[in-house]
């Protein structure tokens, strides 16, 4: 059998109509909103009295490497694997963005025999969200210059606005431009920017809101800019809430497709871990919560991040509870931790592996002592893995107390993901001592300190002047209590992308400090962290085409 490429597998897949899945998990008819056959909307509302029964898995992983891990194909097989034993599972995952699926990192719809489908959907305009959240964003910017314009009673500092535009495409071009020039009439020049939409405030504040009311007065809550004299402006001040929960409304409910395997499977939102919070939405979450045992679902980037941010920020202001944390990793990437390079990891190197395994067992003790949850670790396989390397790594693992199942859902569907989906049954009948990893009531520069020591494993912290300034100005204005979503690189635990490992004696970098007051939370930029990506010199776009019977290839 010749090799297939993951739209290939996808494509040949034999999808069933959408609402059969919706009937295999108990959803009334009144509750499902069709898109095609094969993707639908669901109602949360229909929804609203149904009790939660679900236990909550969390799928995180090692520091990504240039060799790749695996997190979302391995949320998929062992949701399938969890179905092959007999259990009543369902996965609920983030929406892809347009930008890393022209960009570099292609697709985020599972791998191999381990996909959501219709995979080409998913990928690219799936229901329409993003562009909902993109327009609301964008609706917000009008009317904040609409208003400077038409005599800006509010008194907004043009030098102090903090909104920017948003597109979901990767385009450093938008990074930092000039706009409103051409006269009076054009409005009122002044630098301005774009973010790519998965970093948009709105996208944070669709995925930590309950539900419509909530959206709204979340949306109200959205800081924009400062007055002359300091003072922040609201949309509520530009009476904006409305209009963009009006543009919202259906972008709020959760996605319903499949695996290749027929199961359900929630992808909704899209927030990027490394600059945002880097969870699906709480909506998705909580519905899916309530109609299965078992909910599978992933965190971005590796634990420091994603899980991070899951934890302290997610889970705590959803009140979600989870039962059992699943480490990704591959021995490829473990090696390259250990120092081999990319073109020479197929070869046996214990001592490399020996050398990369700390960046793992730092993840797992985070798991295990910092946020108080058991975890096993997926080892996702590849044929060139040896049987003295897979050892190796059971050998380190267990002397942590925990246990590793090898993941072959890449190759074998749910097939491949039993022996996982066995661990993670008998993993989620363990009691826990779930924990935050800082109070809330913590200063803003010592829940930093906190982060960066626990988590991180770093010496301590440091804020540039401008962020000492930013911390005293959020403090002063009553935004102290809230949880932190740490903007840093995916490539380390530290702030430097060029420390792979396990580092230690270094100090996290704080430059800039912002309130995201809709969604909740203070951002922190560390190290050179953009929130607008740029296309690499080979784009996946020059890759992906169509042709005349709409058949689209070279997706992944």
């Amino acid at each position: 059998m010749g090799f297939k490429s993951d739209i290939e597998i996808a494509q040949e897949a034999k999808l069933l109509p959408i609402n059969d899945i919706a009937a295999s998990l108990g959803i009334p008819e009144d509750a499902v909103e069709n898109y095609g056959r094969y993707k639908a909307k669901l109602d949360i509302h229909a929804l609203k009295e149904l009790p939660e029964k679900g236990k909550l898995i969390l799928v995180t992983a090692i520091t990504p490497t240039p060799a790749g891990e695996g997190k979302t194909t391995t949320s998929v097989g062992l949701t399938d694997g969890l179905r092959k034993i007999g259990k009543n599972a369902v996965v609920a995952l983030r929406e892809p963005s347009l930008g890393p699926v022209f960009g570099v990192k292609g697709g985020a719809a599972g791998g191999g025999y381990a996909q959501v489908v219709p995979m080409e959907d998913i990928n690219l305009h799936f229901t329409g969200d993003f562009h909902a959240i993109g327009a609301a964003n964008n609706l917000l910017a009008a009317m904040l210059d609409n208003h400077i314009q038409q005599g800006n009673s509010l008194g907004i500092d043009p030098k102090a606005i903090t909104w920017k535009r948003a597109v979901d495409m990767n385009d450093r071009q938008l990074r930092h431009i000039v706009d409103g020039l051409g006269g009076k009439v054009q409005g009122v020049p002044r630098e301005d920017g774009f973010e790519i939409t998965v970093a948009s405030e709105i996208m944070a504040v669709l995925c930590l809101a309950a539900d419509l009311k909530d959206l709204k007065e979340r949306l109200a809550r959205i800081i924009v800019a400062y007055t002359y004299d300091g003072k922040p402006v609201t949309a509520a001040d530009l009476k904006a809430q409305g209009a963009m929960a009006a543009l919202l409304k259906d972008a709020i409910k959760p996605n319903l497709v499949q695996t290749l395997e027929g199961t359900p499977a929630f992808i909704h939102g899209g927030p990027f871990a490394n600059i945002a919070h880097g969870c699906n939405s709480v909506t998705a979450t909580r519905t899916a919560l309530k109609l299965a045992d078992y909910v599978v679902t992933e965190a971005g980037f590796a634990a420091d991040l994603g899980a991070e941010k899951f934890v302290d920020i997610k889970c705590r202001m959803a009140g979600l509870h989870p039962s059992a944390v699943v480490i990704v990793a591959t021995v490829r990437a473990l090696k390259y931790h250990g120092g081999v390079p990319k073109a020479e990891l197929n070869n046996e190197n214990l001592e490399a592996l020996e050398k990369g395994l700390p960046n793992l067992l730092q993840h797992v003790g985070n798991v295990k002592n910092v946020f108080g949850l058991p975890c096993v670790v997926a080892i996702n396989a590849f044929p060139t893995d040896t049987e003295a390397e897979l050892r190796l790594v059971e050998k380190r693992c267990n002397e942590l107390g925990v246990n590793v199942a090898l993941s072959e859902v890449w190759a074998k569907g749910g097939e491949g993901g039993k022996a996982l989906a066995g661990e993670v049954v008998k993993l989620c009948e363990q009691p826990n001592d779930f924990s935050f990893t800082y109070p809330l009531d913590m200063s803003i520069e010592d829940k930093l300190e906190t982060i960066c020591k626990r988590i991180y494993h770093a010496d301590g912290v440091a804020l540039t002047p401008n962020a000492k300034k930013q911390a005293q100005q959020l403090t002063e204005l009553g935004f102290a209590g809230m949880p932190i979503c740490m903007a840093k690189t995916q490539y380390s635990f530290s702030d430097d992308a060029g420390l792979l490992g396990a580092p230690s004696g270094f100090t996290v970098t704080v430059r800039n400090l912002k309130v995201a007051a809709g969604a909740g939370f203070i951002v922190a930029l560390t190290g050179d962290i953009m929130t607008m990506p740029g296309l690499p010199r080979v784009p996946a776009a020059e890759k992906i085409d169509v042709d005349e019977n709409g058949k689209i290839t070279g997706l992944f």
